[in-house]
């Protein structure tokens, strides 16, 4: 079993973080969730002088976006799971058939959206749920969980719960996946691959860049 010290050391080298880059991602977290994070904790936690608190592992675990027990040293995965679904031959004509497409913009209906790569099917029942959509994953910034050409089924919606994995559009083109944790001042974009430091915006910044939450991510389909 590693040690506190070990996995802070190892995600911030990972992330390539220096002490001063986690205090101010951690300043926004502070006033969320009430909790004292001080350069001395910090600086304590890396030389292995002291080891953090619960309070203290609950807010370094929202600060590298990873799990509570992972950073205490426990051999468990880094990040959360999310569901996945392998493919593995056609399904069932009682699906409901949406498209798979290759980018999303906001206030766009998905029916207008001429880039369709391809069609997922989804349950009937997800019909009285809301729309859904599929979209095909650029990049290696949610790895493991999911993989650059992977495709994310996608509940369209404008809002999200902390630890949701999101879609969002920031300055009107940029489409990424994160996961979503919500600030009293700003939201904060957060990927699974450790060697990508979390995405920080503020109220100011989430109105005038802007950045739109497009959808939350239900379920991954892997093709094999």
């Amino acid at each position: 079993m590693a040690t506190s010290t070990e996995r802070i050391n190892q995600i911030m080298k990972e992330k390539r973080l220096r002490q001063i880059d986690v205090l101010n991602l951690a300043k926004p977290l502070q006033a969320k969730y009430n909790i004292k994070f001080s350069k001395s904790h910090l600086s304590q936690y890396v030389n292995g002088k002291s080891n953090p608190d619960n309070k203290k592992i609950f807010l370094l675990s929202k600060v590298f976006g990873v799990t509570e027990a992972w950073l205490l040293g426990y051999d468990v995965p880094r990040y959360e799971r999310i569901e996945k679904t392998k493919i593995t031959g056609p399904q069932t004509p009682q699906g409901l058939k949406i498209p798979v497409l290759g980018t999303v913009a906001a206030g766009i209906p998905i029916s207008a959206v001429e880039e369709i790569l391809d069609y997922e099917e989804v349950p009937q029942s997800w019909k009285s749920q809301g729309e859904f959509f599929g979209l095909r994953i650029k990049g290696d910034s949610m790895k493991p969980d999911i993989n650059d050409r992977d495709t994310v089924i996608v509940r369209k919606q404008s809002t999200a719960n902390n630890g949701d994995v999101v879609i969002t559009l920031v300055n009107g083109d940029d489409v990424t996946c994160k996961k979503f944790e919500k600030l009293d001042n700003g939201i904060m974009l957060i990927s699974n691959n450790s060697e990508y430091s979390p995405m920080y915006f503020s109220n100011e910044e989430v109105t005038t860049k802007p950045v739109v939450i497009i959808g939350r991510v239900v379920e991954l389909r892997r093709k094999f």
